[in-house]
């Protein structure tokens, strides 16, 4: 069978990780698990994989702290796996970095899906960082492609992965509308399925720490019923 990439499951309940072990292996993945969450950062250093699992409610340390904690070396997708409804998890998931998140309980084929949309994502952001600019400016607005950087009239700030590569697409479509639909398909390797708030979410993490005004921002905008427009003259 041919091999898709290793994955590292983070699921306290051992049962339901050696299921969706299972699952993923029959799919060409390999899966390592993890029962804890203070185990984490010492299994990605040790293993590197492709792709994180990473659910929230953890014993020894909470998803969210853990994924902030990764986020300082690590750039590859992160997954997150939380309760049905807690919105104010996937919220503050993305906040600290994660790319994508899925709602429990699990369903195999949805799993799958976004799993095989966040490593395309991933692939093919590294494949294009020696053909793209190294360096893409808009204004005061500058992104080193190869170093993964944002820098505002001279500071840099520091972003997420999902929010970098979200930028990243706007920057480069900078004074054009794109759809809601183009913004899925570019950062997250999948068509909006009209329910999924992520990219409203990076949206506003982006304005705060641009400095742009939530209820009349001016740098990046939101048309309504067409998507988002990266102002070239507002940087």
């Amino acid at each position: 069978m041919e091999q898709y990439g290793t994955i590292l499951l983070v699921e306290d309940d051992e049962s339901l990780a050696q299921w969706v072990a299972d699952y993923l292996n029959n799919q060409g993945y390999t899966t390592e698990c993890c029962y804890r969450g203070d185990q984490v950062v010492s299994m990605v250093k040790q293993h590197d994989p492709d792709l994180v699992l990473l659910d929230i409610m953890l014993p020894g340390q909470d998803g969210i702290s853990v994924c902030r904690e990764l986020r300082q070396f690590y750039n590859k997708p992160i997954i997150m796996l939380t309760a049905k409804d807690e919105e104010m998890d996937e919220v503050i998931g993305l906040e600290v970095g994660a790319s994508d998140y899925v709602i429990k309980p699990v369903r195999p084929r949805a799993l799958l899906a976004r799993i095989k949309a966040n490593m395309r994502v991933a692939q093919d952001n590294d494949a294009g960082t020696d053909t793209n600019a190294v360096m893409l400016n808009v204004g005061n607005l500058r992104i080193d492609t190869q170093a993964r950087k944002v820098i505002v009239a001279d500071q840099e700030v520091n972003v997420s992965s999902a929010e970098y590569l979200l930028l990243h697409f706007l920057a480069s479509n900078a004074g054009e509308v794109v759809s809601r639909d183009a913004v899925f398909k570019a950062t997250k390797g999948r068509e909006y399925d009209g329910l999924d708030r992520s990219v409203d979410v990076l949206i506003s993490a982006l304005r705060k720490k641009f400095g742009d005004d939530p209820q009349n921002p001016e740098k990046i905008k939101t048309i309504w019923g067409k998507g988002y427009l990266l102002v070239p003259s507002a940087w």
